[in-house]
């Protein structure tokens, strides 16, 4: 299945009826993490459970294309250098920028549109953070 770079997080949950419509409720970390603010309008794609054959079948496959919900190791590790687009700011002024499967990291003292290249100083589960190491011109 291809994720697109869009993609802020996955969870499972379960929808709720409460009244005349739905409920799904967003893990409170999926929000603190940053990657996204409450009242602000998602799109939203459900995907239904597989149902026990299905499920049988497929325990022969590797966890990685079940697309299992164990959280996934971040893409980023401490120490590593890579070159990013810096795509918005986040609420203290910070830059940032998307990684594989969407993960964010948190660049200080950046601009959007600005491409730059950092080390990544601090992982977390959902975020990650870096330091500009230099920045990269578009003649290069």
């Amino acid at each position: 299945m291809d994720i697109p770079s869009q993609l802020h997080c996955l969870f499972a949950g379960t929808v709720e009826e409460h009244d005349d419509s739905y409920v799904i409720e967003v893990p409170k970390q999926e929000l603190q993490a940053g990657s996204l603010q409450a009242n602000a309008m998602y799109r939203v794609a459900l995907l239904s459970h597989p149902t026990e054959t299905e499920s049988q079948q497929s325990e022969t496959e590797p966890r990685r294309k079940r697309g299992s919900q164990e959280p996934q190791t971040p893409p980023v590790a401490e120490g590593e250098q890579r070159t990013v687009d810096i795509e918005s700011l986040g609420d203290q002024g910070d830059g940032l920028a998307r990684v594989e499967r969407g993960f964010v990291v948190i660049v200080p003292d950046t601009e959007i549109g600005e491409r730059v290249t950092v080390e990544i100083s601090d992982v977390r589960a959902n975020v990650a953070f870096a330091e500009v190491i230099a920045r990269v011109r578009d003649d290069e």
